[in-house]
């Protein structure tokens, strides 16, 4: 029959076993994954131990005491029948087991050895609960696969009466566990039917635990593991689509997690790392980083929850998850990035990152959600703290990507990703912070991008960027929602070379504080029907706006009490199709100036408030006035208030239905007779112009009551005084005249002289002229006085 080796001092008899070694070599090696070894290649569990144990008294034995110096047990190809027990053993040796098959699990319980090796090997199980090993424990291209027909199938102590509950049946059992080395399970495969592929609660590795291209189909279980090295599951296979194929809760590990392809032997033999289940890792704390490059994660989005507490209303939950790592701790990276293919959502909330975030050219998504709450986050990362960036570069998403509360100390970047969440939030931000930039550029989102209340200490960058089918409701329909965020440099929503900026249900900037500048050049912005709000800039702050839309807004624009130091616009801007909200927008100048000798200027930016305005409304003309006597351009703030007086008075004749004419023609008077104030010059125009008319009218004509013979009339010269008193009097057409045009005052000639016929209806003329000038300039004069006065 096969043989064994052990290195060290030989016992008595040992070297007929020696001989039955020089027989194996030749005899061909054993195929251990054949069901059916040939009698040839049988070895009694207890011949294999016989060596290492004595009799004692009664039915016990003990194991002897181990040789001075550290030797190997070697088995190879052979097929060991009954039971290899090693149960609370205490033995100084290294175990090797190559090209071997067992008829039952190895137990290794409480056991203490040199170290445990099993290359290519076939085995029902493996019990090693609260196993002690000095060295590595290996399982190298072995197989343990778990058949329940056969008796001591289950690799803990669970029987018909259940005696010891609550402890799962396992392929391989390393519960509390001791490896003072590091555990290999690469290229392994591990099944289990209807139980564990792999219980090693509480495992302490001081080196590292190696599962290169591992396959398990169960649950691999591994909570409370603490390693000194890494965990390396690159190239695995984990299969266990109705529950955890990794249960990591607690877990610590001394260096990274690594689950990313295996890059070992030709390029078409590479394979990446794959699970068919949850990975669940909560509160696990990683020493160096966790790389998940090139693998691929799958949940299933329709079938059954599989933690009861998931099924409730709850909206935070995300009830089929395919990685959960809630409250982690990296001290590096998290790598989730490189043609990563995940199925479920990655949840990271209040997790910390001592490094950065790569999502680049990953791509995740989840089932949408048809009924509210919607539980469709296809990345979830509320709370964390990532004192790197976020990498996402040609990421691509189906379902929202939340990061709330997010505190990140580097940049945000994102770029030519794809987000895909119509009629939702793709993108939320709610309240995060990132103390450097956040760029946001050429990426395609179906959905709502909302990073309402962000503070970012360098730019919001989302140049090139289209934003198409937002989320609507009864208040909103935003495409951008950039609400109350304060950023220290620049908002920049524009054209990224020949690719424009687009937002198809808008954009808000309302309360938002930009320490620079609001920059829309090239953008092209539509509203929905349902709110037709183009862009709301309301309440916003910033030392510039670049209003130069590529295209007019569909839309209304609103910049209302908003506030800024420059102004830059265009003839689109002004074109928008709903119009635009200007009531007490502030801004100290134009990004271009209008020339003192510009009148054409200044009347095309008043053809476009009062076009795009809709109506009269004081306040733009106000400031557009204030801003031109600032940059000292007096006269044109005079025209700016001129034409706004103008406007007023077209307003109100509307608003009268049977007065409007008379308002009408007080305007004109007003307007032609002082330019309502502003223009003082042309009242003493129309001053003497009168003057003269009076004059030459007075003072050519001859008055009938010269010729009068009853001597009713005192005749001085060419025109009669009405009283005899007045014969003092020296008729003068142009004092007359005089008299008749300024109220109030008498100058001593109206009322002196008689006059007739049409000389009466004259001076009546003149003086109702006369009062209604005055009276036009004294309003002028008041209003000039008024607002140099403010």
């Amino acid at each position: 029959m096969p043989g064994f080796r052990r290195n060290g001092p030989r016992e008595p008899g040992e070297g007929e076993e020696g001989q039955h070694e020089s027989n194996e070599q030749e005899r061909p090696r054993l195929d251990p994954f054949q069901p059916n070894p040939g009698k040839q290649y049988e070895v009694k569990a207890a011949d294999l131990l016989r060596p290492f144990i004595e009799p004692g008294t009664g039915t016990l034995w003990r194991w002897r005491k181990q040789a001075t110096n550290a030797p190997i047990v070697q088995v190879e190809d052979a097929y060991i029948t009954g039971k290899l027990d090693l149960r609370a053993a205490d033995l100084q040796y290294l175990f090797r087991f190559e090209r071997c098959r067992f008829e039952q699990p190895p137990d290794v319980r409480e056991a203490s050895l040199l170290g445990l090796v099993f290359r290519r090997c076939w085995l029902p199980g493996l019990k090693a609960r609260n196993f002690r090993s000095r060295n590595d424990l290996r399982l190298i291209r072995s197989v343990v696969e778990v058949d329940v027909g056969k008796p001591d199938s289950e690799t803990t102590v669970r029987r018909a009466e259940d005696a010891e509950r609550g402890l799962p049946d396992a392929a391989v059992n390393l519960t509390d566990a001791v490896i003072e080395g590091s555990v290999v399970l690469t290229r392994s495969t591990l099944r289990h039917p209807r139980g564990k592929a792999l219980l090693a609660d509480r495992l302490v590795i001081t080196g590292a635990l190696l599962a290169y291209r591992l396959e398990a189909s169960g649950e691999v279980r591994i909570p409370g593991l603490r390693t000194g090295g890494n965990v390396n599951f690159s190239g695995a296979t984990l299969k266990n689509a109705e529950g955890f194929a990794l249960n990591g809760n607690g877990l610590q590990i001394g260096g990274s997690l690594l689950c990313e392809v295996d890059n070992y032997g030709p390029r078409a033999d590479r394979r990446r790392f794959s699970s068919d289940g949850m990975l669940f890792m909560p509160s696990a704390k990683v020493a160096g980083d966790i790389v998940f490059r090139g693998a691929r994660l799958a949940v299933d989005q329709t079938g059954d929850i599989v933690v009861d507490a998931w099924k409730t209303g709850d909206w935070y939950v995300d009830p089929r998850p395919a990685l959960i790592a809630d409250r982690l701790q990296v001290e590096g990276n998290v790598e989730l990035s490189d043609q990563l293919e995940v199925t479920g959502t990655i949840r990271m909330v209040n997790a910390h990152l001592g490094g950065s975030l790569r999502l680049a050219a990953a791509r995740v998504r989840v089932l949408r959600g048809q009924t509210a709450p919607f539980h469709d986050r296809a990345i979830h990362l509320d709370g964390s703290e990532i004192n790197g960036d976020i990498d996402g570069t040609n990421m691509w998403a189906e379902g929202q990507f939340r990061l709330a509360d997010v505190n990140v100390r580097g940049n945000m970047l994102i770029s030519g990703a794809t987000f895909f969440h119509p009629e939702r939030d793709a993108l939320s931000a709610r309240r995060s912070t990132v103390s450097g930039n956040l760029l946001f550029r050429s990426c395609a989102v179906a959905g709502t991008v909302r990073l309402q209340g962000m503070a970012v200490g360098g730019s919001i960058d989302m140049r090139g960027t289209e934003v198409v089918q937002p989320e609507l409701n009864e208040l909103s329909s935003w495409s951008v929602d950039l609400r109350s965020v304060v950023v220290a440099r620049n908002v920049l929503l524009i054209a990224d070379r020949d690719r424009a900026f687009k937002a198809t249900g808008g954009v808000t900037l309302d309360g938002a504080d930009v320490k620079r500048r609001i920059d829309f050049r090239g953008a092209e912005l539509h509203s929905t029907p349902r709110h037709g709000i183009a862009l709301d800039c309301g309440d916003a702050n910033a030392d510039e706006f670049d209003l130069m839309p590529s295209t007019p807004p569909e839309g209304m624009v609103v910049l209302l009490r908003s506030t800024c130091g420059t102004l830059q616009d265009n003839d689109n801007l002004w074109e928008a199709t709903g119009g635009l909200e200007l009531e007490d927008f502030r801004y100290d100048a134009l990004a271009t100036p209008i020339a003192l000798r510009d009148d054409e200027a200044v009347g095309e930016r008043l053809e476009r408030l009062r076009k795009a305005m809709g109506g009269y409304r004081p306040g733009p003309y106000d400031q557009l006035a204030v801003m031109l006597r600032a940059s000292g351009n007096e006269e044109h703030a005079d025209t700016v208030l001129l034409k706004k007086q103008q406007f007023r008075y077209d307003a109100l004749a509307h608003g009268y239905r049977f007065f409007g004419g008379g308002v009408r023609l007080w305007s004109w008077l007003q307007r032609s007779m002082v330019g309502y104030g502003y223009r003082p010059f042309r009242a003493l125009g129309w001053l003497l112009m009168l003057l003269v008319a009076g004059s030459m009218w007075f003072g050519m004509r001859e008055d009938s009551c010269v010729n009068d013979t009853t001597d009713r009339f005192e005749v001085v010269g060419e025109r009669c005084a009405v009283n005899r008193d007045d014969s003092g009097l020296e008729w003068n057409p142009v004092l007359y005249t005089v008299d008749l045009l300024v109220p109030i005052v008498d100058f001593g000639n109206k009322g002196r002289w008689y006059m007739a016929d049409e000389d009466k209806w004259v001076s009546t003329g003149f003086t109702a002229m006369g009062w209604v000038l005055a009276t036009t300039v004294a309003a002028g004069v008041t209003r000039t006085l008024r607002r140099n006065g403010s």
